[in-house]
């Protein structure tokens, strides 16, 4: 698969290379694959905050909001500013919040399918990540 010049995904070739090119697609689907990244984002769609304010929103341990705060930000996702002794993180790319919302299209228009897949599907979510608390799986 590979996008031409408009923009648009067109069936590979068969010149290979194929793998190569979805990498960077596929680090990126990766990023977004975890509930918390994804809760963390949601939060920031509204505006900027701070570690504190994601880790109470969430109910979440600071070290974890941390933790997948700097996976963000090294996919380049996500920026902060620091202010003080406090660092405001913001969503760095605007094209971010119109993938998340081109997906919340999608799953509309799959209804509960997505959320029935045995491989990602809400049961499966489950039995990966017991823990997770009611905020970050809704």
């Amino acid at each position: 698969m590979a996008m031409n010049a408009a923009g648009i995904y067109t069936a590979d070739d068969g010149g290979g290379g194929c793998e190569a090119e979805l990498t960077p697609a596929v680090s990126l689907f990766r990023s977004l694959g975890d509930p918390v990244r994804l809760a963390l984002l949601r939060h920031l769609a509204h505006g900027e905050a701070r570690v504190a304010d994601l880790t109470e929103l969430l109910g979440l341990a600071q070290s974890t909001v941390s933790k997948h705060l700097a996976c963000l930000r090294g996919c380049g996702l996500v920026d902060y500013r620091p202010q003080g002794r406090q660092s405001f993180y913001s969503v760095a790319r605007p094209e971010l919040l119109d993938l998340l919302g081109a997906a919340e299209n999608l799953l509309e228009g799959t209804g509960s399918a997505v959320a029935l897949c045995p491989a990602y599907g809400t049961d499966a979510l489950a039995e990966q990540q017991p823990d997770l608390p009611e905020e970050v799986t809704q």
